[in-house]
């Protein structure tokens, strides 16, 4: 694919050596993945389709974000599929990213956002709430990427 750096099969990630300023017994996972969206109808037919996910539009009041399910949950909506991740899909509008991002799970996101801002990022507002979820910020790396941080209610 014209464009598309991927790496060679023969690198192996367990071959990093550890990095300046890093703590290589803990690292913070990616545990979702979000994308903007136009028709919610659509978007759900088109995912179902090709990749068989579970799609379920949420309302108003969580403001028509669309879950997606990738991978089968546990009891507690943890997925079972170590690596695996879930996501979601939000109304595309001028004043939302309009392309894809992930979340990061964090212990502590007011550590996390101090972190950011000491590492040349900018933190996006103040943390909310997510019902049932935990606290969630956005952030921008010192790339300017749009990154989610949460920290899930049961960490």
């Amino acid at each position: 694919m014209k464009g598309l750096y991927i790496l060679p099969l023969t690198y192996h990630y367990s071959a990093l050596k550890k990095q300046e300023g890093t703590d290589m017994t803990k690292m913070d996972p990616v545990v979702h993945f979000e994308m903007p969206y136009e028709d919610s109808e659509r978007l759900s037919k088109f995912y179902i389709r090709v990749f068989g996910w579970q799609m379920q539009q949420l309302g108003k009041d969580m403001g028509e974000y669309v879950v997606a399910a990738t991978t089968d949950t546990d009891e507690n909506m943890m997925v079972k599929k170590p690596g695996a991740i879930n996501g979601g899909f939000y109304p595309k509008t001028p004043d939302m990213p309009q392309c894809p991002s992930v979340v990061i799970a964090v212990e502590n996101i007011m550590v996390s956002m101090q972190k950011v801002v000491d590492a040349g990022g900018k933190i996006l507002g103040e943390p909310m709430t997510i019902p049932g979820i935990g606290e969630y910020v956005a952030i921008t790396d010192s790339e300017g990427n749009r990154v989610g941080m949460l920290q899930p209610f049961d960490m």
